[in-house]
């Protein structure tokens, strides 16, 4: 009978890490995750809805994606590397007879960081092509205005929880009535 060699069980080498939000969103234990080797976690990526971060009910459609940097004992520290909205939510404001107007843009903050944001406005009715184009460029002209006085907490802070957005309807409101502006998307760009 031939001899069974005995299968070493790697699981157990395994070690439990805390994973933690960056101070901007409240250094807030958000998981744990087994590694055999702490230098494994790093570029981990981890992403968590705004509800289960806040409680807030009224964000679960918005996506936060965090990436680990470094580990300090057991505790796994993570950096922020952008959000998104869901697109069964974005799908759901956008109405038949209502124009879509994205706009893109990358910007550069005052603590040299580059974020790539995703604007969308949601009009009430169908705009013209020239009102679209003109609340285009508004939108993106605003967001560099912005960048260029404030630093990347503001700006990451005023994306996630709706207040740039906010600024945005209120500003491009005035050229056609829209219904809805949101910031679908930010990425960090290295």
């Amino acid at each position: 009978m031939a001899k069974r060699r005995r299968v070493r069980d790697t699981w157990k080498e395994k070690s439990w890490y805390n994973i933690k939000t960056p101070v901007v969103f409240g250094d807030n234990d958000i998981g744990e995750t087994p590694s055999r080797d702490p230098d494994f976690l790093i570029g981990r990526r981890v992403d968590i809805t705004m509800r289960e971060l806040t409680g807030d009910y009224s964000k679960q459609y918005i996506k936060l994606k965090f990436e680990v940097n470094n580990v300090a004992g057991d505790i796994a520290n993570t950096k922020f590397i952008g959000h998104q909205i869901t697109t069964d939510y974005v799908r759901s404001t956008i109405r038949r007879g209502t124009s879509r107007i994205d706009a893109s843009v990358i910007i550069k903050t005052t603590d040299d960081v580059k974020i790539k944001l995703h604007v969308l406005a949601i009009t009430t009715r169908r705009a013209k092509s020239s009102q679209q184009k003109y609340m285009r460029e508004t939108i993106i002209k605003m967001i560099e205005e912005k960048a260029k006085e404030r630093d990347f907490e503001y700006i990451i802070e005023n994306s996630v929880n709706g207040r740039l957005a906010s600024e945005i309807y209120h500003r491009i409101k005035k050229i056609y009535p829209l219904k809805r502006v949101e910031i679908i998307k930010s990425k960090i760009l290295e």
